[in-house]
């Protein structure tokens, strides 16, 4: 008996040994996740079913209808432990009617409407039905009832995007095919309509392709796997597996019933270390090559100039379609770097064959990948499919054809949207879900990096204002990513999508203007009560204390904004200790000007939110007036250059806000100390991940003023380019001088302008990220 019946058998018992408690009845609430369009109160009785109502379908020749109503019976069922009948019949009799002939020009619309004699879910197709069905599944509360009660309402809906996406990389980490079928019924429940499934890697081909039968015999396996974030350390355990196309059918089969499209990827010509370890006669140098043990991009790739490489790829390609209906097939497309390609003969020969030249905009090399694309989408057209690749496709020319997933940020997809090709946004700034939820990094498991809270999923808007009207239309819709780097066991991933699949959601399928995050951390709860009955593992962060710290010049305070999903009292403490329900209650603010150790802690249903934690760190400089006098870099401005004022230090994650980045640029900015100040120290703090492109500074100056006009240097230093071998993680700069007076103090600290040999970004700019500027 798997996890989810158990739970469901538990769930009966105890509707058997309540007895009376029991028998009271169950009101309803419509206003759900995704919130339908609109929703018109009906004057009237209400309609109250138990037992002895059963569901008809009206459409008895349809198996898909037959579907919709047992799917119905059995969510019913869950949360109330109510059993329902269900018949067959055209005849408008019983409680809950499921019928065909909404006249809606979108397929996935549906109506519901409910008076005291029925409840009826019209669609303008199956699938409109089924999403109908899900609304009347989380609108019923999860309690054990004898009844419920459902008020009179007439429900109008239908989703914004007719794309409705989300991923699953099993490539790094694989699931069973019971996880995947349980993933795919997470993606039902919120109403998404294309499972997006990444089956092969550098780290492990996860698809049979009896073609290529090495392909799972070798390519499935690697060695061992790299602990944590590519120490150098292994765990020195094989690692491997894959679906047999007996299981690959059996689950696009289970997603079908629920009217959901599986979309496979077969990521090429890069992230084919699989492939090339089962065939090293497809690759540039012939190997031998091994399935990859660590994370990050492989410049091994496949050989383009070779035509063996073209037959795999088609053979591979018609394979994969024999198994997937799916009208998308995604080839990947991206992170392929062309190191090999540049020295490779058979690659050279392609390019002069073909014509291809540097220009301005794309090397020869650029445009291969895009000829070895186009070549991709004309195996995939002719099986009359379309082609989807990740934003890197663009590169050297797009495809004709092509789909975009746009990942790199918008960009790509607002270019490919002006080229009159069609796009999904997946934009790794807000719906990359492999990134942390928190900015507490310590108390979170492993993740990739980045911050990525379910707030911040859901204030993404897949449609950018620059596009015109027409090119809007392009916007299919949206998607979000879980890479599974990090992620070795499924009840990981759960928590890494829930709740932010929810917020997803509501991106995906509501109108812009019906937006609003605060209602729908309201409407979120009944739906986590679905979480717990299914036995989804999901993330509690939505129940931490939310805080908003904000330096103010005026008062020459921190001041503290606190709140919590819950509305109940936030006790706090500012000495460190740990507050409990004899704390101080805070009430609108908390006004900090000298060091303090903030915790506060918030009770619901018995439970305690998590303890959050904050050092505020004054010095000369914090709470006082700053301008910049160069640009901070609009990707990673957040709250821009006050953020190095705020008495706040930035951790190891350097997307939560606390680090604001220059780039191509230099920082230089003035702080205003408000009066003549006796000054002998200046830091700076920086953060370095050269893998993100992300270097050390090159100089550091600080100068001081009298009049914020005219500075005078009292310290400099300079530092070498950073090596390949130099450490990560953050830097502390402090330079040191005779005692000086000054009002004002202006900070420079120079960028990397060009990125060393040896780096995949050479000869382009790098980041330099900053953190609190220390006065002393």
């Amino acid at each position: 008996m798997d996890r989810r019946k158990i739970i469901r058998a538990i769930f009966l018992t105890l509707i058997c040994t309540l007895g009376l408690s029991v028998n009271a009845q169950t009101k309803v609430d419509y206003r759900v996740v995704p919130l339908p369009h609109q929703i018109f109160d009906e004057a009237g009785k209400r309609l109250t079913i138990n037992e002895k109502s059963p569901i008809i379908n009206m459409e008895p020749e349809n198996s898909m209808m037959r579907r919709n109503a047992e799917f119905l019976a059995e969510y019913i069922e869950d949360h109330s432990g109510i059993k329902m009948a269900v018949k067959s019949g055209n005849k408008k009799k019983g409680v809950i009617l499921l019928k065909l002939g909404l006249e809606n020009e979108n397929p996935e619309a549906y109506k519901i409407e409910v008076n005291n004699k029925a409840l009826v879910i019209s669609g303008a197709s199956e699938a409109g039905v089924f999403y109908g069905i899900q609304t009347l599944r989380k609108a019923i509360p999860v309690k054990p009832t004898s009844a419920i009660e459902f008020p009179a309402v007439t429900i109008k809906d239908e989703p914004r995007f007719s794309y409705r996406g989300m991923m699953l990389d099993v490539g790094r980490h694989i699931f069973s095919v019971d996880e995947v079928k349980t993933y795919i019924d997470m993606l039902a429940l919120h109403n998404i309509n294309n499972f997006h499934w990444h089956l092969t890697e550098d780290q492990g081909w996860r698809i049979e392709i009896k073609e290529y039968p090495k392909l799972t015999e070798m390519g499935s396996q690697r060695k061992e796997t790299v602990i944590g974030r590519n120490s150098d350390r292994y765990d020195g355990k094989p690692y491997g597996g894959f679906y047999t196309q007996e299981e690959i059918r059996e689950i696009v089969d289970y997603a079908t019933k629920r009217y959901i499209n599986v979309i496979p990827e077969i990521d090429m010509p890069g992230h084919m270390l699989g492939a090339l370890a089962s065939y090293p006669e497809l690759g540039c140098t012939g190997g031998p090559y091994e399935v990859r043990t660590k994370w990050g991009i492989a410049y091994e790739v496949l050989c383009v100039g070779n035509d063996q490489a073209l037959e795999f790829v088609k053979n591979v390609l018609n394979e994969v379609m024999d198994l997937f209906p799916s009208e998308f097939i995604h080839i990947g497309g991206d992170e392929c770097p062309k190191t090999r390609w540049e020295k490779c003969p058979k690659c050279q020969a392609r390019i002069e064959e073909l014509g291809l030249k540097d220009d301005e905009a794309h090397t020869a090399e650029e445009k291969l990948q895009s000829y070895f694309i186009s070549y991709a989408e004309k195996v995939i057209n002719e099986r009359g499919r379309r082609m989807i690749g990740w934003d890197e496709i663009l590169e050297g020319g797009l495809a004709p054809n092509a789909t975009v997933m746009s990942w790199r940020g918008m960009s790509g997809g607002v270019e490919a949207a002006k080229m009159g090709h069609d796009v999904v946004m997946t934009p790794n700034s807000h719906v990359y879900f492999d990134h942390y939820q928190s900015t507490d990094n310590a108390r979170d498991p492993l993740a990739i990096g980045g911050y990525s809270p379910v707030e911040r999923v859901y204030a993404l808007e897949p449609v950018p204002d620059e596009l015109t009207n027409e090119e809007r239309k392009h916007i299919l819709g949206a998607q979000a990513n879980l890479w599974t780097e990090y992620i070795p066991v499924f009840e990981h991933a759960q928590f890494m999508v829930l709740p932010r699949m929810a917020a997803l959601c509501e991106v995906q399928w509501m109108q812009p203007e019906q937006k609003n995050y605060e209602d729908f951390l309201s409407r979120l709860m009944p739906l986590i009560e679905i979480y717990k009955i299914n036995d989804y593992n999901y993330a509690k962060h939505i129940f931490d204390i939310n805080a908003e710290i904000v330096p103010n010049p005026k008062d020459e305070t921190i001041d503290i904004y606190l709140d919590a999903l819950n509305n109940g009292d936030i006790y706090y403490t500012l000495n460190g200790t740990a507050p409990v329900k004899h704390s101080p209650v805070y009430d609108e603010v908390i006004k900090i000007d000298e060091n303090a150790q903030i915790k506060a802690v918030t009770f619901f249903d018995g439970e305690k939110s998590r303890v959050f934690s904050e050092d505020i760190t004054f010095n000369k400089a914090t709470t006082k007036p700053i301008e910049a006098l160069q640009p901070v870099d609009e990707g990673y401005r957040f709250e821009g250059i006050s953020t190095l004022v705020d008495g706040l230090s930035g951790n190891s994650n350097y997307r939560t806000g606390r680090w604001i980045a220059f780039r191509g640029n230099d920082l230089e900015a003035v702080i205003d100390l408000k009066k003549e100040t006796t000054i002998k120290e200046a830091g700076l703090t920086s953060y370095v991940l050269k893998g993100d492109w992300i270097f050390d500074m090159r100089s550091f100056t600080v100068q001081v003023s009298d009049d914020g006009k005219n500075f005078e240097t009292v310290a400099r230093k300079e530092y070498e380019q950073l090596g390949q071998s130099d450490s990560n993680g953050i830097k502390k700069h402090t330079l040191r001088f005779d005692p000086t007076e000054a009002r004002y103090v202006k900070i420079i600290a120079e960028t990397e302008k060009e990125m060393p040999g040896w780096h995949s970004g050479a000869g382009k700019p790098g980041y330099l990220f900053v953190d609190e500027i220390i006065i002393n």
